[in-house]
């Protein structure tokens, strides 16, 4: 049954985000075979997060992925973005702290995204110590221009505020 599952999974994540008939129709037979693959359910919280904004339902298979298997380090970085989206930042929180503790995850994309919850709240000072944090755990081009251009945003945000408060 894996096999298939897998075939179905894979031909799922093909599909996401541009053919989402075809993504979902694959995703169903992945999760039929299997009904509490990690990977599968983390795609159907994508597609509810990222796709239909229904951060509630995309919650819900998120914590299903986590509970079947809470090693899978694909999970977090996507069910933090949601919790960030939908404003649950003590729950962000936490979940950023149990990541950044797990073996084999990408602490970069895990710090970034502790950057952001930090970002949202207002406090950019701290947002850029999680930015500087990040670069220690980039190793490649990609990421580092990502972690630039995030700190350039809150910069500028960082300059806007302080308008803001000297035209008051």
């Amino acid at each position: 049954m894996t096999l298939t599952k897998n075939k179905y999974y894979f031909e799922a994540l093909d599909h996401f985000p541009y053919n989402m008939s075809d993504c979902l129709d694959a995703l169903n037979y992945a999760l039929s075979y299997e009904p509490e693959d990690a990977d599968s359910l983390c795609l159907m919280g994508r597609i509810h997060s990222e796709v239909l904004k229904d951060y509630e339902t995309a919650k819900k298979y998120f914590e299903e992925a986590m509970q079947s298997n809470i090693g899978n380090v694909n999970t977090p970085k996507y069910y933090i973005e949601c919790l960030l989206s939908n404003e649950d930042y003590e729950e962000a929180e936490r979940l950023i702290n149990y990541a950044l503790k797990m073996k084999g995850i990408d602490k970069a994309e895990i710090l970034l995204g502790k950057s952001l919850l930090f970002e949202r709240k207002g406090d950019y000072d701290t947002a850029l110590e999680q930015i500087r944090e990040a670069r220690k755990f980039s190793y490649c081009r990609n990421m580092m221009d990502i972690l630039e251009d995030r700190e350039k945003l809150i910069h500028d945000k960082m300059h806007e505020s302080k308008k803001e408060e000297v035209a008051e």
